[in-house]
This record gives C-alpha cells, sequence and structure tokens, in this order.
C-alpha cells in the first residue's frame, strides 16, 4: 500500500496539485469568472513562462544532486547586460547570444567551484547570489537600464491583449521543454546526470567522468538561467538590476512540487512545467483576490514547505 501511495504521489501528485488549485480560485466569488477567462490564462501562460525555463535548468541540477541559490541573481545580471548591450546598438541575435552566455559563464564558474575545489553547493550558490546581484546593481549604476525598442519587447507581449494568441515566449519554452526531457530521457547525457544524482561514488566507479558532468550540467543549466533573464528584458522592456528576488525559491519549489527529490535522481521536466504552473496560479489568483502581498509570500512559503514535505513522503524518509 506504501508503495502505491509514493508512485500516486510521484505520478499524479503534480497534476492533482494544480487541479486543487485551480479548483480554489473557481469557488463561486466575484472574480471567478474573470479568473476562469481564457485572457487570465494567457496572462498565467505568460506568467509561467520566466519560472519555467528557469525550472528546466534548476531540474538538471537537482536530479544531479545538486542545488543553485544564485538564479535570481543571474536572471538580474543578464538582463541588465542584454539592456545595455541594445543600448549599444547590438544586433538581435548578438544580444540573445550574450545574454544565453553570460548565464552559462555564470553557472560554469558555480560548476568548477563545485566540483573542481569540491564544495557545497549551497554555500557556493549562495555566494554567487550575492557576486551576481552586486555585479547586475555595479553594471546598471543601481538604477533601471532603459533603451528605446528591439525586437526583444514582442517576445512575452502581443501587440493585441485581447487577442487568443500567445506570445512567442510561451512556445519556446515548451520547445525547450520537450528538448529537454528528450534530453534528459533518451541520451547517455541524461542517464549519467541520474546516475550522479542517485548516488555520485558509484557513479565514478561506472566509469562516469563525474567532474566534467558537474561543471557541465552548471553550465547548461545556467544557459537556460539566462535565457530566462532574456525573457525578464523582454517582459519588462527595460534592465533592472533588482528583479527577480527569491525568483529561486519559486523556481526550486517548482521543481520540487513537479516530483524531483533534493536528495538526487528523481525528476521529470513534465512535473517540474506543471509546478510553475502551480506557482503562477497561486500569485494570480492571490492577486486576483487582492490578497495582501505579505499574505501571498506567506502562502507561497508554505507551499515550498509542504513540497519538502512531500518529497520526504515520496523517498520513504520520514521520522
Amino acid at each position: 500500500m506504501n508503495d502505491t501511495v509514493k508512485t500516486l504521489l510521484a505520478k499524479a501528485g503534480p497534476f492533482l496539485g494544480l487541479l486543487v488549485v485551480i479548483a480554489l480560485f473557481s469557488l463561486p466569488t466575484e472574480t471567478r469568472d474573470i479568473f476562469l477567462s481564457y485572457h487570465n490564462f494567457k496572462i498565467i501562460f505568460t506568467q509561467t513562462v520566466i519560472v519555467a525555463v528557469g525550472a528546466l535548468g534548476m531540474t538538471l541540477i537537482i536530479v544531479s544532486g545538486g542545488i543553485d541559490l544564485s538564479v535570481g541573481s543571474a536572471i538580474a545580471l543578464t538582463s541588465v547586460v542584454g539592456a545595455m548591450l541594445i543600448q549599444r546598438g547590438w544586433g538581435t541575435l548578438s544580444v540573445v547570444l550574450a545574454i544565453i552566455g553570460t548565464g552559462g559563464v555564470i553557472g560554469l564558474l558555480n560548476g568548477t567551484a563545485i566540483a573542481g575545489l569540491r564544495m557545497m553547493p549551497f554555500i557556493i550558490t549562495l555566494g554567487t547570489l550575492g557576486v551576481a546581484r552586486g555585479s547586475a546593481k555595479w553594471l546598471a549604476e543601481n538604477q533601471t537600464v532603459n533603451y528605446e525598442t528591439s525586437p526583444l519587447n514582442s517576445w512575452m507581449t502581443t501587440a493585441d491583449p485581447f487577442s487568443y494568441a500567445l506570445p512567442a515566449g510561451v512556445w519556446v519554452a515548451l520547445a525547450l521543454a520537450v528538448a529537454t526531457s528528450l534530453l534528459l530521457r533518451n541520451t547517455v547525457f541524461g542517464r549519467h546526470v541520474f546516475a550522479l544524482g542517485s548516488n555520485e561514488a558509484t557513479a565514478r566507479l561506472c566509469g562516469i567522468p563525474t567532474v566534467r558532468l558537474k561543471i557541465l550540467i552548471y553550465a547548461l543549466a545556467g544557459c537556460f538561467f539566462g535565457l530566462a533573464g532574456l525573457f525578464q528584458l523582454s517582459r519588462l522592456r527595460q534592465g533592472d538590476p533588482t528583479v527577480a528576488v527569491g525568483l529561486e525559491l519559486d523556481i526550486i519549489a517548482s521543481v520540487i512540487i513537479g516530483g524531483a527529490s533534493l536528495s538526487g535522481g528523481v525528476g521529470t521536466i513534465l512535473g517540474s512545467m506543471i509546478g510553475a504552473l502551480i506557482m503562477a496560479v497561486l500569485r494570480n489568483g492571490t492577486q486576483m483576490m487582492e490578497w495582501q502581498t505579505y499574505f501571498q509570500e506567506i502562502i507561497i512559503g508554505l507551499v515550498i514547505i509542504v513540497a519538502v514535505f512531500l518529497d520526504r513522503l515520496r523517498q520513504g524518509k520520514q521520522n
């Protein structure tokens, strides 16, 4: 019976959680019809993109047995870098590559310190959180970086807010989710990631180059975080060094809610995407019901606690 419950929690848990959250805000209230409208769900899908893209990278890291607390700061830094390059007249493709590359460099530095120097991911990425945030404020001179216009602005918005078309960012996030899922499930690299998270010592004995693999995982995840920064830039239409504070909590919670284990070796891309959608629905619903910001933060904090508790239930490690 216990095994059956664990299996249900792992496979159906994220979907049930999403249904419960939607049902909660679908109760008879003044805002129910607005909440259930297509245009509101279009807003929710758009708001999910940044967390979802970040969750793709975080899934790779958590499945491999690691953690990254610097995501929010990396998103802020890469968005500032992008805005500054647009100011200087760089082309769209060059800006996109530079933003993603900046995220990749941050991830590379994290991975090198963690794997090469054998240091704890929590400590290293906590330090990087401060370094990246401070660098963003330094580059931006502690103010927003504005620019006149850019083709990137249309990636997270549509010309007509009442149209039925979804922004390009939503489709990019979906395509990346499919590609990342295939990478994890159908390639040697993906099998090595799961093996690393399940038991690093055993993976090393099996001939897996664990140091190089960790560095590659963090660098690839950093590219995803850079892409999230690109979408943040597109959404705000400016580089802001103060954005995405605490966003790493939403991203980590999305992955854990989606069925990944903080112990490593377990996780799916589909689950992480459902988890990101749950977080977006929670924020959208609470804002629509005009709940105070502090109450929203309390709810998100409780969701994170519940997500970790469910992780322990799935792993059968309750005390």
